[in-house]
């Protein structure tokens, strides 16, 4: 028996020995040679040498990477120097049909050669000197050639390229050179003050060419709508230096002019004499639009062509900022085109500006065509998702649309929607994961009007960025916990959005209402978690206040998120949001006051009266084209008051930790609150269900870009949830609440992540562990013999374990999701 195993063990050897050979004889055989012509070899790799100047010694970090970059046409693939896709495009052959199997194969395994030749080195060459110049390098010099393989037998060869690099030129001074004190002119001089040109910064072609744009957008903000960047120019003074000797040698002036050859009509300013809107209805087509029987009344220099009359005219009076007699500008000009487009109307928006054929004429006719997009629709979406509790699975919409509901570019949509959610990611704790799959359906109505629907409110459309919305939204879903209980959620809202600017968006509900009831509930678990002894009595209540309490809410909201603009060339990106709910009060003071000291009620449902608040603050850092360092802080806090404050928070209010988008090397709903351990019956029966009033999170990841596919990560998570009040109220022990000792109980965790961007989507996989365990604090490690007690460090790197297969199946977390945790 043990020598037939060993004759097997060896005869396998020999057999897995003789198909490298084969392979190895057959690549050796791959020869592409015979298709090379005489006196070329096929181009598969470039080297750049890059070498500062011995005298001044410049820093030339990250320049080889930059000059690498330029070098075109790129080489053949290979490997180990074999041109392996060179080789497939003349194995395949030249297809008979270029739609065919063979055309197919040819373009996807092969590539058609590429020949190294001097002319193309010296283009590369020279576009290298080019780049240095516009980068601040000047007289700095470089040359390539041709290296062929040593092995003559192989046609192959690289291009080497050596750059010699002079000290970078900074800039000293920057001037706006202006021949008179004209209006023009006054303009061009104040738009210096936002320059991108600093003092002390290298001079570069691109940031040159960015302020030239700037100064035309700033410039077409006042009216000179004909302007143009390419009527700048600006001169470098590069002899300062030896002028000067206080001075360094690489300090150059800049001068900032207008051509001389600019027409006159380029720096005048304009103004808007008349506006055209044609709506592009199915009647334009049939009617005589130029004559005055198919256009409607001027009102505010606004002519509307709309023969069906679909449309109420409020809507483009809003939408359009330009008032007859108004200066043209830039902004008003984007901002109309783009609310048209966002009242969701119309398929195209065409703009033109005709100048008014007068002598001298200043003044511009706004034309604004429009086509029109189907009114009603239906739209059926299958899609697939995963959310920051690890729950994933996937969801059938069916909207139903109508568009200009009322005439007034109103949008109808009504939903109706069946989905499931399973845990993802090494989340499920049991075989038959009861509370860990959901199933919800239900329907929803949206009705969105393009203004403020509010008494004695109007907006300005000159002065807004975008049109404000009032929404009317109606939902009714359940949602099954399965083999738990049903949630029946009921809810309306009324809320407006608007903005004064693309940087600052703000909302507000003044009236949200919600109606939450558990429903069909599995009393025979409960039953048994409440009378097994091995329960803990908090989780016993948690529980049952679950599945035993309704709520009625009738509450408002306010939100606002903040995304500034960064500026040009910058590194650095912030984004922040915040928002504050509160309800209950109104109907607390309509409702009678119970004698028997519990809460209120409305219809027989107690009144929740609370409070909460929310932050989410991102700073984003590029540290090179292909790194980037993300950052996140988020805080939040919900707390009820009055008529409640002995009510827990609805679940579905509060804050869970853990999950994909959260700390990520703990499962979602498994961590805290406080330093609880997630160790009790409950957890066996119903999954990880923590859940608190106050959450402290922190986000930090490391992101790396190694193809246009591609991506990693390296992150750290840090943070934890805590409850308000006592014991009683929250349904957790003393260690669940918050106190002055809180940042001993955050939880620590980091990882490794990986990302598949395919544009126009973004699957990711983390792989995380925990560095720090909060419950270890409350863990008893030993008792000494005089009764000393010692804890558990929380600190947990002396326990990994990597060999251990216990270790990784409860310490190594798989988090699977589709889009950037934030």
């Amino acid at each position: 028996m043990t020598c037939s195993a060993k004759f097997s063990k060896s005869s396998a050897m020999r057999s897995n020995i003789g198909y490298i050979l084969a392979i190895c004889i057959f690549l050796g055989g791959c020869s592409v040679n015979r298709y090379v012509p005489e006196g070329q070899s096929i181009y598969v790799g470039n080297k750049v040498n890059v070498q500062p100047d011995s005298i001044s010694k410049p820093n030339v970090t990250g320049v080889a990477d930059q000059l690498e970059g330029l070098i075109k046409p790129p080489a053949n693939k290979t490997i180990f120097g074999f041109p392996w896709k060179v080789w497939f495009y003349y194995w395949i052959g030249e297809p008979k049909d270029e739609g065919g199997l063979r055309s197919w194969f040819r373009k996807k395994l092969g590539e058609p050669p590429r020949y190294a030749t001097q002319r193309i080195v010296d283009i590369n060459a020279a576009n290298m000197v080019a780049f240095l110049d516009n980068e601040g390098y000047y007289r700095s010099k470089a040359k390539g050639k041709i290296v062929p393989n040593k092995n003559k037998r192989k046609r192959t060869a690289i291009t080497e390229y050596d750059a010699y690099v002079m000290p970078r030129y900074v800039i000293n001074e920057i001037s706006y050179v202006v021949p008179d004190s004209s209006l023009f002119n006054r303009d061009l001089v104040l738009a210096k003050q936002k320059t991108l040109l600093k003092k002390g910064d290298p001079i570069r072609l691109e940031v040159i060419t960015t302020e030239r744009v700037r100064i035309d957008q700033e410039l077409k903000g006042k009216g000179y709508y004909y302007f143009n960047p390419d009527y700048l120019i600006v001169k470098v003074d590069s002899t300062i230096g030896r002028a000067d000797s206080t001075l360094g040698p690489q300090q150059v002036n800049l001068f900032l002019e207008v051509k001389k050859e600019t027409a006159q009509t380029s720096l005048k300013q304009y103004f808007i004499n008349r506006i055209y809107v044609n709506t592009g209805t199915e009647e334009n087509k049939l009617a005589d639009t130029t004559g005055l029987a198919a256009r409607g009344p001027l009102r505010r220099g606004i002519t509307i062509t709309d023969p069906g009359n679909h449309y109420k005219r409020r809507i483009f009076y809003d939408a359009i900022g330009f008032r007859r007699g108004n200066l043209y500008t830039n902004t008003m000009h984007d901002v109309s085109l783009q609310r048209l487009i966002n009242l969701q109307n119309f398929r195209f928006v065409k703009n033109r500006f005709d100048l008014v054929p007068r002598s001298d004429s200043a003044l511009l006719d706004v034309h604004y065509d429009l086509s029109p997009m189907k009114k009603k629709s239906l739209q059926t979406t299958l899609s697939a998702s995963t959310k920051s509790n690890n729950l994933g699975g996937s969801q059938l919409d069916v909207t139903w649309r109508n568009r200009n509901f009322f005439r007034g570019a109103e949008m109808l949509a009504i939903k109706a929607y069946f989905g499931f959610d399973v845990q993802l990611g090494g989340s499920r704790t049991t075989s038959n994961n009861i509370g860990n799959e959901y199933i919800r359906y239900g329907a929803s109505a949206d009705l969105s009007f393009p203004r403020f629907i509010i008494p004695f409110v109007r907006i300005r459309p000159e002065k807004s960025q975008s049109l404000p919305k009032t929404i009317l939204s109606v939902t009714y879903e359940n949602r099954i916990q399965r083999n738990f209980y049903t949630t029946r959620s009921i809810r309306g809202d009324w809320s407006y959005v608007w903005r004064r600017n693309s940087e600052v968006e703000h909302t507000f509900a003044p009236i949200s209402i919600n109606f939450v009831e558990p429903r069909n509930i599995n009393t025979e678990l409960l039953g048994e978690v409440a009378t097994d002894p091995n329960t803990n009595p908090s989780d016993v209540d948690r529980l049952f206040r679950l599945v035993d309490t309704k709520f009625f809410i009738l509450g408002s909201n306010y939100s606002v998120s903040y995304r500034p603009t960064p500026r040009p060339f910058s590194k650095n990106q912030v984004a922040m949001s915040g928002g504050i709910e509160w309800g209950g009060n109104i109907l607390s003071l309509l409702a009678k006051k119970n004698d028997e000291g519990y809460p209120k009620e409305f219809l027989k449902v107690p009144i929740l009266q609370y409070l909460k608040v929310d932050g989410d603050v991102r700073y984003y850092r590029t540290i090179t084209p292909s790194i980037k360092w993300a950052n996140r802080i988020l805080v939040g806090a919900a707390k009820p008051y009055g008529n409640s404050k002995t009510m827990p928070i609805p679940q579905f209010k509060q804050y869970f930790g853990g999950g994909s988008t959260g700390i990520r090397a703990f499962r979602a709903r498994s961590l805290g609150p406080g330093s609880v351990a997630p160790d009790t019956l409950s957890i066996r029966l119903l999954g990880y269900q923590s859940f608190a009033d106050i959450r402290l999170e922190f986000n930090s990841e490391v992101r790396m870009k190694f193809t246009d596919i591609i991506n990693g990560a390296i992150f750290l998570d840090a943070g934890n949830i805590w409850s308000f009040g006592d014991s009683t109220r929250a349904a957790y022990p003393g260690t669940a609440l918050i106190s002055n000792k809180f940042l001993k109980q955050v939880a620590v965790g980091g990882g490794i992540g990986l990302r598949l961007d395919f544009s126009y989507l973004i699957f990711r996989l983390d792989l995380a562990t925990p560095f720090r365990k909060p419950w270890y604090v409350n863990e008893i490690k030993n008792i000494s013999d005089e009764g000393v007690v010692e804890y558990k460090n929380p600190w947990v790197f002396n326990e990994i374990n990597f060999g251990s297969r216990a270790w990784r199946k409860e310490n190594l977390i798989l988090n699977i999701a589709v889009g950037l945790p934030f």
